[in-house]
Order: structure tokens, then C-alpha cells, then sequence
């Protein structure tokens, strides 16, 4: 019957249609996956974090996390050589100066709790992220490592980090030095305080304290007690590499850079790595890293933080050029 052609031509233009956006959708989703496909394919996103002071790195200045003089010119760096990188330079705080201020008054646990969250809300660095930390920022991305696992950090590079602690001032004239020696014992009075530095001092006089006061170095260093997470999200990294400075003034002992430092009741002989109680349990997983070949050290002859372009792009940017996995 003729007025019933109109409800079946209705009826197949229904079908028609349902049919042309289900092509449509699934067009736009196939899009979406290789975008999404080509992305994780690309340079693994790049996260930095600054040390404190102004201390003198690659011609400028590391002390804050986005200044053009300092971290500002690393993040420009590594773009130049990584092409399409993404680099997260954290700030931790509103802006440059209390950025600045942080790495010096904020307890470090606050800040490594900061960067965690600035991490986890960066929608860039969901597949993962290679990390780079200038001195104090080398402990503590190590920190971000082992407590925050999502997303996963794929490359440490610590650039003077002081991973078994300080027991030293910036500059102080000479380890045998009576001065030295004489303000180490004044800032031992205020030692294992709320100022940043202090949270990765280590006595090596006086270990028991050390292992009971200290409210940072010694938990990431699982010195009194053994979180198993830490060990295991540490192990996650694809590559751990460490630089010392082997005419560093600034960071005494300079070993702590590898995870060496002063053996207990004095302040002259130290122990490696290898030789640590760190290491001989495996309380980290450094031992198994190791083994694996996931633990890099490599050695700039010069003071602290004072590497060069050069030395820069030779020794570090090939852990930047990896793509995601």
C-alpha cells in the first residue's frame, strides 16, 4: 500500500544513519588509539628538579626551578637536543621565590609529597617520565621514586646527590681542619631539624642518633626499618645514574654522591657502596640494581655542579633520547 512506503524509507533511514556514526565513531576512536599510540612512542617526558643556592652548573645558575639562568636553561637544553620532549621543571610552591625558599625552610617530606602530586596531575607524564635531580633534587626524586610509583619513573640521573648524607659545610677549608671540625659540632646542637639541609645530615660520630632523629635521609635509606615498597618501586627503574664530582668543595664526603660515605666513629676513612649495610642486605635493592646493570656512576673532575655543555649532552642526554615503553 502506498502510504506505507514512507515508514519503511523512515525505517531504512534509521538504519542508514546508525550505520554511517557507527563508521564515524569508530573512525574518530581508531584517531584517538594511534594519537595515543604515537605519543607513547615519542621521548619520554623529562621531570627536573633543583638544587639549592646559587651554585654555578652549565655556565648559569641552579637554584630555582624555572629562573632563564638557571633550571630554565637545562629545560631549554634538553629540549634542543631531545627533539619534541616534553620537560616539568617543578616548582615547588607559587612562584620562583618561594620555589626558592623551599629548598632551603620547607621539610623535605612536605616537598616530596608536593612533587608527588604534581606528578600524578600532570596528564603528560602518565606513561612514564625520566627524572633529573642537581644536588639536594637528586635525594629527593630518588624519594619521589620509592614512595610515588604512578606514574612510573623510568631514568634517575642524580647530578650530585647527596644520597648517604653531609657531614660538612659549602667550602668548609679542608676535612682535617680544626674550624671544620669545630662547627660540625655546632650545627650537630640543631641538627635533624626542620630545615632542609639538616633532614639529610649524617653524623657519622654518632650513627644511633642519626638513625632515630633523622626524619628523611634515614627512612629513604631504610635505616631503622625496611618498607618493602620502597625497595620494590626503587627496582622499577630501567637506569639509576649517579654523578660525583671528584673536586666537589661543596658536599663532604663527596663519596656520598655514590652512596659512599664515612665509616662510623670517625670522619676520615670512608666505605663504598659495595661496602655498606645499604648494599651487603640489599635493603634498597642496590644490590640486585647492580648486578642487573641498572646502576650507573659516572665521575665530572670538577667542583660541584660545574659541568659543561659538552660534558652535559656526551654523558646524559642519551638517557633522554629512549622512547617510551
Amino acid at each position: 500500500m502506498p502510504s506505507q512506503v514512507p515508514y519503511f524509507e523512515d525505517v531504512e533511514l534509521s538504519k542508514f544513519s546508525e550505520m554511517i556514526w557507527k563508521i564515524v565513531l569508530s573512525v574518530v576512536c581508531t584517531a584517538i588509539l594511534v594519537h595515543g599510540e604515537l605519543q607513547r612512542d615519542g621521548p619520554v617526558p623529562v621531570v627536573i628538579w633543583h638544587g639549592m643556592g646559587s651554585f654555578k652548573s652549565i655556565e648559569n645558575y641552579c637554584d630555582s626551578c624555572c629562573n632563564p639562568l638557571s633550571m630554565g636553561s637545562i629545560k631549554s637544553m634538553i629540549e634542543g637536543h631531545v627533539p619534541g620532549v616534553y620537560v616539568h621543571s617543578l616548582m615547588i610552591g607559587n612562584g620562583i621565590v618561594e620555589d626558592t625558599t623551599n629548598g632551603f625552610l620547607l621539610n623535605v617530606n612536605k616537598q616530596i609529597k608536593m612533587a608527588c602530586d604534581i606528578i600524578a596531575n600532570d596528564t603528560k607524564l602518565q606513561n612514564g617520565y625520566n627524572a633529573i635531580g642537581f644536588s639536594q633534587g637528586g635525594q629527593f626524586l630518588r624519594a619521589v621514586a620509592q614512595r610515588c610509583p604512578s606514574p612510573p619513573m623510568r631514568n634517575l640521573i642524580s647530578v650530585g646527590g647527596q644520597h648517604q648524607g653531609v657531614y660538612g659545610l659549602p667550602h668548609c677549608p679542608g676535612q682535617s681542619s680544626t674550624l671544620c671540625d669545630y662547627v660540625r659540632k655546632l650545627l650537630n646542637v640543631g641538627a635533624y631539624i626542620n630545615i632542609v639541609q639538616a633532614e639529610y645530615w649524617h653524623d657519622p660520630l654518632n650513627e644511633e642518633e642519626y638513625w632515630t632523629a633523622s626524619v628523611f635521609l634515614a627512612d629513604i635509606n631504610q635505616e631503622t626499618t625496611v618498607n618493602k615498597d620502597y625497595k620494590t618501586n626503587l627496582q622499577k627503574l630501567n637506569k639509576f645514574v649517579m654523578v660525583m664530582f671528584s673536586e666537589d668543595t661543596m658536599v663532604q664526603p663527596k663519596e656520598s654522591e655514590w652512596f659512599g660515605f664515612y665509616k662510623p666513629g670517625q670522619a676520615k676513612e670512608l666505605y663504598t657502596l659495595g661496602e655498606s649495610d645499604l648494599y651487603l642486605k640489599d635493603k634498597l635493592g642496590l644490590q640486585a640494581m647492580d648486578k642487573a646493570g641498572k646502576l650507573v656512576f659516572l665521575s665530572s673532575p670538577t667542583d660541584h655542579l660545574q659541568i659543561s655543555t659538552d660534558w652535559f649532552v656526551t654523558n646524559l642526554i642519551p638517557y633522554f633520547n629512549s622512547t617510551s615503553t
